[in-house]
Order: structure tokens, then sequence, then C-alpha cells
């Protein structure tokens, strides 16, 4: 580990090819830190441990002036940056803007059915037509997907989009409907 400490004795100096030596050598830790911290947070963290670090260290390495003592100094200062990132992110998920005080649904959890009752199915109906308006290729993948029974990479291939693309479009319908399908219950 003399070596990080080395690196980090060259930053100070300004080179800035020490800064590309730094990454590979401390990154596992930082992931054990990161992780470390996730785990710490309540469920439903959106933030993965890879994107802290990364986070971490551009604010690390991004400031001019940095004094580094040392490795520890260094891993002291990357546990501080990644606390504040999370802190951060907590305090923006509170504003209203952001939902804030709504209750957060997983939209893999959310089920947009309707066995229970015809009226049901014709909400569907009327919200998907809706739908079809705002965007036919989006309906097109509902009406493939759930009513056809198919897969993402079978309607993506009947639509002509990517499986990606299929992805994105399938969030986002299932998510618009479910709000539809709240709004009008």
């Amino acid at each position: 580990m003399k070596d990080v400490t080395r690196i980090l004795n060259d930053i100070q100096q300004g080179d800035t090819r020490a800064v590309d030596k730094l990454l590979p050598l401390v990154y596992e830790e930082l992931r054990l830190l990161a992780a470390q911290k996730l785990y710490q947070e309540r469920p439903g963290q959106t933030l993965e441990a890879t994107a802290l670090v990364h986070e971490a260290y551009l604010r690390l390495v991004g400031v001019d002036g940095q004094n580094w003592q040392g490795r520890g100094h260094f891993f002291i200062a990357a546990a501080e940056a990644m606390r504040r990132i999370l802190i951060e992110n907590a305090r923006r998920k509170q504003r209203c803007k952001r939902g804030g005080g709504h209750h957060r649904l997983d939209l893999d959890q959310a089920e947009i059915s309707a066995e229970e009752s015809s009226n049901d199915l014709i909400a569907l109906d009327e919200a998907l037509a809706k739908l079809a308006e705002e965007d036919t290729v989006k309906a097109n993948l509902v009406k493939l997907r759930y009513f056809a029974g198919l897969t993402t990479e079978q309607a993506s291939e009947a639509l002509g989009i990517s499986r990606a693309t299929a992805c994105r479009y399938w969030s986002y319908a299932r998510a618009w409907l479910f709000h539809e399908l709240d709004e009008s219950r």
C-alpha cells in the first residue's frame, strides 16, 4: 500500500497521470466501504455501491489543493464523501419535487390486473385508449405484452424496436397506466 501513499503524494504535486493510477489500487477497498455504507441505509435505496464509489472518487480527486497525509487520510475522506452523497440523495428524495411524502412503489411490484371485474377491464381499456392517443407504440407494446402474452423480446421484434427500448417503453407504460387507473378509482 506504499504505492497508494506515493500516488497520493504525486497527485498533491500536480501529476495528473497519477489520478489514473490511483483508482485501480483503491477501487476494491472503496467498493467495500460503499457497500458497508449502503448496507446501513434503509431499504429502497436507489444508489448502488459502484455509483457511490465513482461519485466519491470524482469528488476526492477533483478537488485542488488536497493534502493527503497518507492512505488512511484518503479513506477517511472517501468515507466522508460517501456519507455526504448519501445525505444529498436522501434530501433530494424528500423534496416534494421528487415525490417526497408520497408512498414509493417499485414498478416490478405494480400489477396492472383486470381479473377481478369487467369494470376494471373497461377502465384499463379506456386508459389504454388515452395512452394510444399519446403514444401508439407504447400502447401497442402493452397490448402485445398484456393481452397477447408476448415476452419483451417477442414484442420488441413485432414492433421493430430494440429490446432496450421495449423495456423502457414497458416501464413507462406500466407506470402511466397504473397512475391513470389509480386516478380513475
